[in-house]
């Protein structure tokens, strides 16, 4: 009973632990939660220490599994937590782990790369159709002109039949160049005003809104576009009116001028868009399997990665003795748990397979040991209200032990309404309940977790 009423008694003990035995005994005495370690390196700086290079590889392995992780938000996968907490994998496992991630992240960068290769083929085949079918009524009312002229003019030559593939009258005149392409549908007034500006007004601009928004494959944002044709004269205008295009980074394509070349043209970009929706399809697919299997087991790894991580870096904090085969680390540790402490020292070097046992050595010095609060699934989150005010000296009265029947007081006092405590009450309930069901739950945000936890 005295340890709920005041700070668990803490000692100061030196380990000596053998090179090859070290990490596992580290990792034992991780799991078991009861040790800070002090940093007997406290001038050295963070890229000079013995493990630096480790803790290294393991950043890198965390910025891996960051990237497929973002990959499975943007899919939509919900990763399942079954709650299982693996032990830190061997230093020889993580190699294994290491070339495990650097296949997956470069699958998963080829096979986006490809897909936005698929998806960039596939709007520039869009984007054709839609010209090649938009610019079919452009033509169209550009012949109905010139038949038109043709009807009170018989012998009048209008430049724009030549651009329709009709044979040239007699007369002479000059051909008239075109331009067609698709370009961003809010950037359409700008883009026809400068052009006005830029050619004086000696280029004929007609455009109209492709009904249905469009992918960006880099983005996958959807994006409203418009269709554009420009008639101008001359290669002066021609290479003014591209440079325009470029500046507004509208996308240019072919255009043929005939009606018999466009119909063949728009046979096969139809036939190519079907084709590419197939190979989309699988790749999709593909990479949907893929996603979906890292999602299975990208939780362990994170875990596994950190443990790791967090056993270099304690490690980091450690002395080598003058024959380089021994580290010597120091730490605070309750009195109580010094024989499940040795335990743990003696399974890490039975699975080091190391043959000197590690060694623990109590000190005496007279600087304060730090508090510990040994807490429960009960009493942890009132200890959690105390120390979120402040820590109590080492060996002084435990607050939490009288807030633990103080706090439901007051907070009752203060809220004495019965119907909202009612509602609390039947909330507080619910959790309880399904406290197991609850506890993978990640989509409450911060919030949730304090009222989970709590």
């Amino acid at each position: 009973m005295g340890s709920l009423f005041r700070s668990e008694e803490m000692t100061l003990a030196q380990l000596y632990l053998q090179s090859e035995a070290t990490y596992a005994c580290v990792s034992e005495l991780g799991e078991l939660g009861l040790v800070q370690f002090r940093d007997l390196n406290p001038d050295v700086n963070a890229f000079q220490r013995k493990f630096v290079n480790e803790v290294r590889r393991c950043e890198e392995m965390e910025r891996k599994l960051r990237f497929l992780q973002k990959e499975i938000e943007k899919a939509e996968i919900v990763v399942v937590d079954n709650g299982e907490n693996p032990e830190a994998p061997h230093p020889r496992e993580m190699i294994d782990l290491e070339a495990q991630l650097e296949q997956l992240e470069n699958e998963m960068k080829d096979s986006n790369a490809n897909y936005e290769a698929l998806m960039r083929s596939f709007l520039e085949l869009t984007e054709l159709k839609h010209i090649l079918k938009k610019t079919q009524t452009f033509f169209e009312e550009a012949e109905h002109h010139v038949h038109q002229q043709q009807i009170h003019d018989p012998n009048k030559t209008d430049d724009t039949a030549f651009l329709l593939g009709e044979e040239p009258k007699p007369s002479p005149g000059t051909q008239l160049g075109f331009v067609t392409g698709v370009i961003a549908r809010e950037k359409v007034p700008s883009f026809e005003r400068l052009l006005w500006r830029a050619c004086r007004g000696n280029v004929f601009f007609k455009q109209t809104e492709i009904e249905v928004p469009l992918e960006d494959p880099s983005t996958g944002d959807q994006v409203n576009k418009s269709v554009f044709i420009i008639f101008f004269q001359g290669d002066q205008l021609k290479s003014r009116v591209r440079k325009i295009c470029e500046g507004f980074r509208a996308s240019l394509y072919p255009c043929p001028e005939t009606a018999a070349e466009r119909r063949e043209v728009a046979i096969g970009v139809e036939t190519r868009i079907e084709d590419l929706q197939n190979v989309l399809g699988q790749t999709k697919d593909h990479r949907h399997r893929l996603l979906v299997t890292v999602s299975n087991n990208i939780n362990q790894w994170f875990i596994k990665v950190k443990k790791i991580k967090a056993i270099y870096h304690t490690m980091n904090m450690f002395n080598l003795d003058v024959t380089q085969k021994c580290l010597i680390a120091e730490c605070w540790c309750p009195v109580a748990d010094l024989p499940q402490i040795q335990d743990a020292l003696k399974r890490g070097t039975e699975r080091s397979g190391a043959s000197v046992p590690s060694i623990l050595n109590r000190m005496t010095t007279k600087q304060e040991p730090p508090t510990f609060n040994r807490t429960d699934k009960l009493t942890s989150g009132f200890q959690a209200i105390v120390d979120s005010y402040g820590v109590a000296n080492y060996q002084e009265v435990n607050p939490a032990l009288y807030t633990v029947i103080t706090f439901p007081f007051l907070f009752a006092v203060m809220f004495g309404d019965c119907g909202h405590g009612l509602i609390m009450f039947l909330f507080a309930l619910y959790l309880v309940l399904n406290e197991e069901k609850l506890k993978s739950f990640k989509g409450g945000g911060e919030m949730f977790e304090t009222l989970y936890h709590g």
